[in-house]
């Protein structure tokens, strides 16, 4: 019998529409099963006015955003994202939602538990960047008396956005990946930015918006979320993205124990990093492996107010104890960011972090 912890995607975004209603699942639980945005779909500027001519009979309004110069295609009602798009060239292409790479699909879900603390992190002052793009960076111990905490905006972790008592399920995350990213390069940087709602979920738009945010702002970008494609081929605004940040991009392999490709993370360019456990993901496109099982690193809690009433809470910093190739990809991340700061070249640096055995 399956255990009650293991969850097919479809499930999983059945429970996800009370908050995010626009949620589609292509294939479910066949070979090209992907989360996708309904009714959307996503085609760079310079391409927009052909593929809007092209597809004017399912195309109700097209919505460009400048800084990310990425045009969202709004369907009308019954178009079928994936469809269209497998009809209109390599240009054009839904808009996929990414998993936060702690949330496993089809495998055991452990949740952050309390752990002791680990040793703080040394404040040093490195010449080295790191952009972490995740959920958010509360001001925990650990970083808020950091020069770059201030400096690199104000994105606090939002811990509960569903309206359902308790934080939600993937809220702290971004607190407990800068973490493990400065227990082993206590000098590094940072420059965080939201992509990642609290439940762990992202789109390619959003992903491109915050790739291109960071260009030129950073040595190194952590992502930890990812997701599958029906043609298992990158997202185009994905992969322009990339090849155009300028930086090292190291990326969480995501926990579904497939040996299916997760994007952005297998693209040639990205450092795609699995974890030593039978959840993470395999195959050839993973190019480092480091530990992600049971990580202890900085944390935010809600807890109950003192003297508050009922519905009231304030946030508590500590330490949890977490598992999930997100946690792996910032251990990598952090061994590039010490042979940066020895002037070793980016290219050398990942050579040299993906001939390592697992640490």
């Amino acid at each position: 019998m399956d255990s009650p912890d293991v969850i097919s995607l479809a499930e999983l975004a059945e429970r996800w529409r009370a908050e995010e209603p626009d949620l589609t699942v292509h294939d479910p639980g066949g070979p090209h099963e992907c989360l996708v945005r309904s009714g959307e779909l996503l085609v760079r500027s310079d391409g927009a006015p052909a593929a809007v001519d092209r597809l004017r009979r399912w195309v109700d309004r097209a919505e460009e955003t400048a800084e990310s110069k990425v045009v969202r295609l709004r369907l009308r009602p019954g178009g079928d994202p994936v469809r269209i798009a497998a009809d209109s060239g390599p240009a054009v292409a839904p808009n996929h939602v990414h998993v936060g790479s702690p949330i496993m699909i089809g495998t055991a879900r452990p949740l952050p538990r309390s752990a002791p603390p680990p040793p703080t992190p040394a404040d040093e002052t490195w010449p080295v960047t790191a952009a972490v793009l995740d959920t958010g960076l509360d001001p925990h111990p650990w970083f808020a008396g950091r020069s770059w905490f201030a400096a690199s905006g104000h994105s606090p972790e939002v811990l509960d956005a569903d309206g359902r008592p308790g934080q939600d399920r993937q809220a702290g995350h971004g607190t407990f990946v800068t973490g493990v990213l400065l227990q082993h390069a206590p000098g590094v940087q940072i420059r965080h930015r939201r992509v990642l709602s609290s439940l762990g979920l992202s789109d390619d738009a959003t992903v491109a918006r915050g790739l291109r945010a960071v260009r030129g702002a950073a040595d190194i970008v952590v992502l930890t979320a990812g997701c599958h494609t029906s043609d298992d081929q990158c997202p185009p605004v994905l992969r322009h993205e990339v090849e155009r940040s300028g930086a090292v991009v190291v990326a969480a392999a995501g926990n579904g124990g497939t040996s299916r490709p997760v994007w952005p993370a297998a693209l040639p360019p990205v450092v795609a990093v699995g974890a030593d456990a039978s959840f993470s993901n395999h195959g050839a496109w993973v190019d480092a492996i480091a530990p992600g099982v049971d990580v202890t690193s900085s944390f935010v809690r809600l807890t109950p107010s003192r003297g508050g009433g009922p519905g009231t809470e304030e946030r508590e910093y500590g330490y949890a104890c977490w598992s999930g190739t997100s946690f792996a990809a910032p251990r990598v991340a952090a061994d590039i960011a010490c042979l940066l700061r020895l002037r070793v070249p980016p290219e050398e640096a990942v050579e040299r972090v993906t001939a390592l055995p697992a640490t």
